[in-house]
């Protein structure tokens, strides 16, 4: 179908481009930042700063490279399957887009772990609040997540008010029909009565 392998291009783009842009700025880290102080963008809230860690989000399963890029195989080979299956359906075209962000970064992140070592190179710090550094392809992860995740939800929620609209027509239209069965069986008996 060409609409399917049209949003199929797209998806593909989309993944490309976040592992490039996200390979890009891990490049520019590692060249402009490593063994170097942390520099200030937002005084106070925003600053790069060079880090590589080989665990995930908040230092969690530090040193298990290979159990971390074995998921995050099983994890694409998952989306990679769901995006292929993907019914040809104008309703999951944003799926495409968002599904590409998501892969993107997972690629990004898993070229660290087989090219860095087990590192993944991270950049972006926020301080104001305690929160891990990160990278390019953890905001691809993070946003495709969170959009696929409220897409669903309101997909399921629309889904379900039409579902409940079809069920109150159905039961309109059986009082209806049935309102009108009792209206001719009334005028019948007055027709009878009559003769």
């Amino acid at each position: 179908n060409k609409n399917k392998i049209k949003w199929m291009i797209l998806f593909l783009l989309i993944t490309v481009i976040s592992i490039v842009l996200d390979q890009w700025t891990k490049y520019l880290s590692i060249q402009n930042l490593q063994g170097k102080g942390a520099y200030s963008l937002i005084n106070g809230v925003l600053e790069l700063q060079f880090f590589s860690n080989t665990g995930i989000a908040w230092s969690m399963l530090e040193g298990q490279s290979l159990f971390i890029l074995f998921i995050g195989i099983v994890f694409l080979a998952v989306i990679l399957f769901f995006v292929i299956k993907l019914p040809e359906h104008k309703k999951f075209r944003l799926v495409y887009i968002f599904g590409g962000l998501l892969t993107g970064g997972a690629i990004g992140n898993m070229i660290d772990r087989i090219f860095r070592g087990g590192k993944v190179i991270d950049f972006l710090n926020f301080q104001f609040i305690d929160f891990p550094v990160f990278n390019i392809a953890d905001i691809a992860v993070c946003v495709g997540t969170g959009l696929l995740f409220l897409y669903f939800i309101l997909d399921t929620i629309k889904d379900l008010k039409a579902r409940k609209k079809n069920i109150s027509d159905k039961e309109n239209g059986e009082v209806l029909i049935s309102e009108g069965l009792v209206r001719m069986k009334e005028r019948s008996v007055c027709v009878l009565l009559a003769k």
